[in-house]
């Protein structure tokens, strides 16, 4: 029988470069106090023995564990995951928070907490006394639930609050969803659409209330009406059916309506061609999120892009920064999203179009 290959461990790398397990594990986290001729030389035997450094490795030149703990919420998560639907939050989060906790010498860890349960301190608690993480990053509505961001700022553990303005002593940063909805409503100005409705998303998440602002301020600025065109959602696709039918019942109608989730906005679509009305000839639709269900639906729809990868890279950065004592920036930081134009929005139809449309579906 083959004899199994021994794993080569740090003792080797030290033992075959003729230094010092610390010294090793300085190079292995790429520390500023080691000669580059030492360094050189560590990190040829690194290369000749074929080592992997481990966790534990990195662990000893300090306290550090190389870990990032990021957090998403449980309940809805798990829906999307049984749904099938095609929402890929998690994996844009994992993807940029993945790989560039690789390209920093990290290790990102993916937890589910419920915030709304009583004992979410204590769910959180066993995590960080399990894992040790060096930061974690939150997503909503988690951002700022004053049980997780309290519980972080007296362990001391820095910590990134995606979709927060930071109030809550984190380092904050938006997808700028006051912007995007300026854009996605300027969109369908600059078409010629005068009354344009708006789904709002879930009122626990802060964005929600941002995207709303973004379109009143753009339809104000337009010199557009407002009144009577917003209707409430929580980003599901049986709120969406409801808020569309409220929508399209008024008279007269919107000719263009932006939804703040793609389900809410394959929504409309369906209530659309249940009243009779054709996308986008009678009614154009703009979407939030851009996720892959967006590419699938007919017609495909117009969406704003959320840069939920990027904001999870820079999230794993400036984690970094803070644990290196480094500046980090005032206020929050903005990674702006962009609006993708595809096949759900076109000029209004001329009025005597809109009205036929009306009376098909009466």
């Amino acid at each position: 029988m083959a004899r199994r290959r021994q794993a080569v461990t740090i003792k080797h790398v030290a033992a075959d470069a003729g230094v010092s397990l610390q010294t090793v594990s300085r190079v292995i986290n790429k520390e500023s106090n080691v000669r580059p001729a030492m360094k050189d030389r560590v990190q040829a035997s690194i290369d000749k023995l074929g080592y992997v450094p481990s966790i534990a490795a990195q662990r000893m030149s300090g306290s550090r564990s190389y870990l990032i703990l990021a957090l998403n919420d449980r309940e809805r998560t798990i829906a999307d995951w049984r749904a099938r639907q095609g929402t890929d939050w998690v994996d844009q989060m994992l993807f940029g928070g993945m790989l560039k906790c690789a390209e920093l010498g990290y290790r990102l860890i993916f937890e589910l907490v419920d915030t709304h349960n009583d004992h979410v301190e204590r769910e959180l608690q066993a995590a960080i006394s399990a894992l040790q993480p060096d930061g974690v990053i939150l997503t909503p509505p988690h951002s700022d639930n004053p049980l997780i961001t309290g519980l972080l700022r007296k362990q001391k553990i820095p910590f990134a609050q995606i979709g927060s303005t930071g109030e809550s002593g984190g380092i904050p940063l938006i997808m700028g969803d006051e912007g995007a909805a300026r854009t996605a409503t300027r969109h369908l100005t600059e078409m010629g659409h005068e009354r344009i409705g708006f789904i709002k998303g879930d009122a626990e998440y802060a964005l929600s209330s941002w995207r709303e602002t973004g379109w009143i301020a753009e339809m104000k600025e337009a010199g557009l009406p407002t009144d009577g065109l917003c209707a409430e959602g929580d980003f599901t696709y049986d709120s969406g059916l409801r808020a569309a039918r409220q929508l399209l019942a008024r008279d007269p109608r919107p000719t263009a309506i932006i939804a703040s989730s793609d389900h809410m906005a394959m929504a409309t679509v369906d209530v659309a061609r249940e009243m009779g009305l054709e996308v986008p000839r009678d009614l154009s639709v703009v979407s939030f999120d851009n996720t892959p269900m967006t590419l699938f639906t007919r017609p495909a729809l117009t969406a704003i892009d959320q840069p939920v990868a990027q904001t999870a890279a820079l999230a794993v950065e400036l984690i970094v920064a803070a644990q290196r004592g480094e500046k980090l920036p005032e206020g929050p930081t903005i990674v702006p999203a962009t609006l993708i134009e595809r096949e759900s929005t076109a000029p209004p139809a001329r009025r005597t179009d809109t009205r036929r449309a009306s009376a098909t579906s009466q």
